[in-house]
């Protein structure tokens, strides 16, 4: 199979062609379009029931869409829901922790499962951390561009917790407030913030679902 990510880094698509009998797995609802000799099932997302309820919290469906090539070879065209990038990563027997609702396609090898935090439990911002793990092809979706940052053993990096796409099982994390005091909290309009420690890479979405549901409040309808 061979992949092409396509009209990037806003409108993005992601045009997986398959060969006979070669399966592909994707978010449920993310396929735009796909050729007759392609075959459709729904799959649960994780391993076994407790590991599908896992992704489940963690962001993702009950149920994956699986694509399989039965007719001949095939293509299948997957889009986002929201307008951003896609960004390819080879996994190699590793673990990758994303945004919820950030995983768009990949490997039907690789297992997702969810990591928690009590705090953002409590704070109702970034709930839960999807976490991927195994070998194969992981394409995640962003709202906006991505770009990275590669941190040195020990270096610092502070992000928005709206903002985080997906960082690296090699890097430590701490969910904090992203200022000191209740008045430079309220004042400067931020929430929570991720303090990572390196080694590792992550990645960094340009835009913000939260900012954009908040900046359209006031535009909606009143009772």
């Amino acid at each position: 199979m061979n992949f092409k990510i396509e009209h990037e880094p806003v409108f993005t698509i992601l045009r997986v062609n398959l060969e006979k009998g070669e399966s592909y797995r994707a978010e449920a609802g993310a396929m735009m379009s796909m050729s007759p000799s392609i075959q459709l099932e729904a799959k649960t997302t994780g391993k076994g029931l407790f590991g599908t309820l896992k992704a489940a919290v963690g962001g993702e469906g009950f149920f994956a869409s699986l694509f399989t090539a039965v007719d001949g070879p095939g293509e299948v065209v997957l889009g986002p829901a929201s307008p951003g990038d896609i960004l390819k990563m080879e996994l190699n027997n590793q673990t990758i922790f994303t945004q919820a609702g950030a995983y768009l396609a990949g490997s039907p090898e690789l297992e997702l499962s969810t990591k928690g935090s009590a705090k953002a439990l409590f704070s109702g911002e970034g709930l839960f951390l999807s976490k991927i793990s195994g070998t194969g092809t992981l394409f995640v979706n962003s709202y906006g561009a991505i770009f990275m940052k590669e941190l040195a053993p020990g270096e610092r990096y502070i992000v928005d917790t709206g903002h985080i796409v997906a960082f690296e099982e090699t890097i430590n994390y701490t969910i904090k407030k992203a200022a000191k005091g209740l008045f430079s909290t309220v004042a400067s309009g931020e929430g929570l913030v991720c303090e990572y420690v390196g080694p590792g890479k992550l990645w960094v979405q340009t835009r913000n679902v939260g900012a954009l549901a908040k900046l359209l409040i006031p535009f909606l309808p009143k009772s």
